[in-house]
């Protein structure tokens, strides 16, 4: 198996996904329409990133997606149903909604800050 990472992270004015890091085209792998790629995030607020990293993950030639999350609002998952409807989607829990700034609503917090010990 091969791993390879893709950074997306969302524009916080915008809400806009941003690409920060992608070593796709340097990892050397090849992928066969039986491989399954799984694409993992803690929290799918506006799906934004997600779908972000699919559309990568499919031009580099992924047909079997799975994207697996631990928090999701519905506003997300119906996006991600909308956008990528192939994608099978597993979250272990969903939340009430997102709020006017686009966060899980009541969330655990930001993902990153909670990983990193930062504080915006």
């Amino acid at each position: 198996s091969s791993r390879v990472h893709i950074g997306v992270c969302r524009d916080e004015k915008t809400f806009e996904p941003v690409e920060y890091y992608n070593k796709l085209s340097t990892t050397g792998c090849t992928l066969t329409e039986q491989d399954i790629v799984l694409v993992l995030d803690p929290m799918c607020a506006t799906a934004g990133s997600a779908i972000a990293t699919i559309t990568i993950l499919k031009k580099w030639g992924a047909k079997n997606i799975r994207f697996l999350n631990i928090l999701a609002a519905p506003e997300g998952l119906r996006k991600m149903a909308d956008e990528v409807p192939d994608v099978k989607v597993f979250t272990c829990a969903i939340d009430e909604k997102l709020n006017e700034k686009g966060y899980i609503v009541p969330g655990l917090g930001d993902a990153g800050d909670r990983q990193f010990n930062t504080v915006h």
